[in-house]
């Protein structure tokens, strides 16, 4: 009789089997390995020199990180690989292995060559390649398999072809970046829901806009000649007829060429000195025989030739980055009146008036030589493009080498910093507790802008402070020198507000929250009437780490309601209010970034304010602070870290 087999051997192999299979029990990524192997692939890697073996990417003291590592609670999720000067190829197949990676940016360095296999990452999120040199077609299926997919940046590269038919089949598509390219063809039909943002303008599409891209602004398919339908104002089918007159013009002009070249021949042994002739009258134009040449399109210029002279030709222009305004030229405004407004080692400010009228401010950059020409140009452009209520836009830059004029209107009221700082007479009050808490919603409404817009740039605004803040006729807050970091020199960086956070003293890098910490600086000197630079230790400069710890010493001895401007009016009944305002600055100005609030959480709890308490409820949320109706002797403050 045979012995039957006990149980216990079969279930232990089977939980065996179970536990091998578990997910917990797989090994961990080996995060630090993928990264070297992908760091290899690079070269001019001089910026990643902290990536070594035997340290780990996601270290928890943010000093020791790895630069250019985003993580969350020690685990990797992506790379922020920007304005490095990396060179060479991605190697996706590095970064196969990282199962928590979601984003990967690498803008504005000088990667070339044809576009990365990401689909092998399919749970990407968002893949940033801007201003880089990458060529070629990109593959019809290259984003096959990319469901989350979110946000694809590729503007300013050499990319050719057809725009990739698998971008309409990722469903979470949500911004989509193809500007200044060379893509032809037509517009692929996107339907996806949640498509907020296409920019495919300076290409060389054609055909018909998609219905679906239809309620988009025009400036998004702007330079592309051959697209037609809405919002472009190019019905297609008067196109098609604009088409086919323009080719029975061509054709007409042709013949006509024809017959004058014959009579020309016939005549050319009578006129043996007409080229001098013409080479003088050109000349006295005011143009040499060459630049003649190359406007008519001479066979003996090469584009790059062409190239050259147009850039020549630029230089010393005045140019505008929209069509909304009356040209002007540079001498109008050096013959224009002129007054100083301010003068720093960042910048010079002057109030030029033309002669036909408006008033402007030149600002003379002294240390912008962080990039070339061309990149200078497009950055402005990109600048010029952002329309915001809580936004100075620019109108006009100046580029040379060794000079940058950038071109604002005035502004006939004074800056922040003039309307909290500034002597007054008795008849000009300070600003009361309402208008400052309305200028601080603006504020945060343009800085949250600027990060939405501006996603590549590590600081988007990067020189917040109240005297880059102007106020309109009803003292709404207008941002201004925002987003001039990428083109500023290496030195020159360390002028910018954001440069002088409590992470680049440690760390020599800012972050996106150096612009929340600039926030919380900016709202604890509109609530306490004292100015930053009055804190700063003797020699040094801190960004105002000191007002943040002089406001958390009178906090931490429960003095709360001495924190505030004696001279705000309009307090009454708004103790609560102001209170939950320093409450927001502080959060702001925590000296750890991983405790320090992201602008998301400032910005919606800055909008959640009023003027005045209506009602005693709490403001609790996450642990922070609760109030009824305080007084001063009973203000006190707790904060969520």
């Amino acid at each position: 009789m045979a012995r039957s087999v006990p149980p216990w051997p079969f279930s232990g192999v089977a939980l065996l089997l179970l536990f091998i299979s578990s997910p917990v029990a797989a090994a961990p990524i080996d995060d630090a390995r993928a990264l070297l192997r992908f760091k290899e692939s690079l070269r001019n890697a001089s910026a990643l020199k902290n990536w070594v073996v035997g340290t780990t990417p996601c270290q928890q003291d943010p000093k020791r990180r790895w630069v250019g590592v985003l993580c969350y609670n020690e685990t990797l999720w992506g790379l922020q690989l920007e304005d490095m000067g990396l060179t060479g190829m991605i190697d996706v197949d590095a970064l196969v292995g990282l199962k928590n990676f979601r984003t990967i940016s690498v803008a504005r360095n000088g990667f070339d060559g044809n576009f990365p296999s990401f689909s092998k990452l399919g749970a990407l999120k968002s893949i940033y390649l801007s201003g880089n040199e990458f060529s070629g077609e990109i593959p019809a299926e290259a984003f096959a398999g990319m469901s989350s997919l979110k946000k694809l940046f590729l503007s300013r590269n050499e990319f050719t072809g057809n725009i990739p038919v698998s971008l309409t089949k990722a469903p979470k598509l949500f911004e989509l970046r193809l500007d200044d390219n060379q893509f032809t063809g037509n517009i692929p039909d996107f339907k996806q829901e949640d498509l907020k943002l296409v920019n495919i303008s300076h290409n060389k599409l054609e055909g018909p806009i998609p219905a679906a891209l239809s309620n988009l602004d025009s400036s998004l398919f702007s330079d592309n000649e051959d697209l037609c339908g809405k919002p472009l104002d190019i019905s297609c089918r008067s196109s098609k007829k604009n088409t086919s007159t323009a080719l029975l013009v061509i054709l007409i002009i042709i013949g006509v060429a024809v017959a004058l070249g014959i009579v020309w021949a016939i005549l050319a042994f009578f006129r043996r000195d007409s080229s001098q002739e013409d080479e003088f009258s050109q000349t006295a134009k005011g143009k040499t025989v060459d630049e003649d040449r190359l406007e008519r399109g001479s066979p003996r210029y090469s584009s790059v030739e062409k190239k050259m002279a147009r850039e020549q030709k630029e230089q010393g222009m005045l140019l505008f980055v929209g069509n909304d305004r009356e040209r002007f030229e540079l001498q109008d405004l050096m013959r224009a009146s002129a007054e100083v407004l301010r003068s720093s080692n960042f910048a010079s400010s002057y109030k030029a008036v033309l002669p036909s009228g408006p008033a402007l401010v030149v600002k003379r950059f002294r240390e912008m030589n962080g990039v070339g020409r061309e990149d200078f140009h497009e950055h402005m452009r990109r600048l010029g493009r952002l329309k915001h209520p809580n936004l100075l836009p620019l109108v006009a830059f100046y580029y040379m080498r060794d000079e940058k004029l950038l071109v604002t209107d005035f502004i006939g009221k004074e800056s922040l910093v003039q309307a909290l700082h500034g002597n007054r007479s008795p008849n000009c009050p300070t600003l009361d507790w309402p208008t400052r808490l309305r200028i601080v919603k603006g504020v945060a409404r343009g800085l949250s802008f600027l990060h939405n817009e501006l996603p590549t740039l590590i600081v988007p605004h990067g020189h917040l402070k109240s005297s880059n803040v102007v106020l309109g006729e009803n003292y709404e807050p207008l941002l201004t020198d925002y987003g001039l970091a990428p083109v500023m020199s290496k030195d020159a960086k360390q002028l910018l507000v954001a440069y002088q956070s409590s992470e680049y003293a440690q760390t020599g890098q800012v972050t996106r929250k150096s612009d929340v910490w600039s926030l919380g600086i900016l709202i604890l000197e509109i609530l306490t009437g004292k100015y930053p630079a009055n804190f700063l230790p003797k020699g040094g400069s801190n960004g105002g780490a000191d007002l943040a710890g002089w406001v958390n010493s009178i906090v931490r001895e429960e003095w709360t309601g001495e924190v505030f401007d004696k001279d705000m009016d309009g307090t009454e009944n708004a103790d609560g209010e102001m209170l939950k305002l320093l409450t927001i600055g502080l959060g702001c100005c925590e000296l750890d970034m991983e405790k320090r609030w992201d602008l998301a959480k400032a910005a919606m709890k800055i909008e959640e304010l009023k003027e005045m308490e209506y009602d005693e409820s709490s403001y609790a949320s996450d642990g922070e602070v609760h109030t009824t109706a305080m007084t001063d002797n009973d203000l006190s403050l707790s904060r969520n870290n």
